[in-house]
């Protein structure tokens, strides 16, 4: 079992929401990734520099989103072979 704030989470309840959070966990870093791509964009006319922090930026936002998606995957497989 593992804690969280406070309370004591089963397994089956790991089970039932980390699905949950991995997906929104994923949206929410590509509606971040957009942002910071449509600020680079923006900010290019200001400045190149802070406009290519902006786009690694978003570049590290896809990379996270792709271990979560990858998380998720393994959580699929892992729940299909029970």
């Amino acid at each position: 079992m593992q804690q969280e704030r406070g309370t004591i989470l089963a397994m089956s309840e790991i089970q039932e929401r980390l699905p949950i959070l991995l997906d929104y966990w994923i949206e929410h870093n590509r509606e971040h990734e957009q942002e910071f791509r449509d600020w680079a964009d923006k900010a290019a006319a200001l400045s190149s520099e802070v406009a290519q922090q902006l786009q690694e930026a978003a570049a590290r936002m896809a990379a996270a989103s792709s271990d979560l998606e990858k998380a998720r995957q393994t959580l699929a497989k892992n729940k299909e072979g029970y």
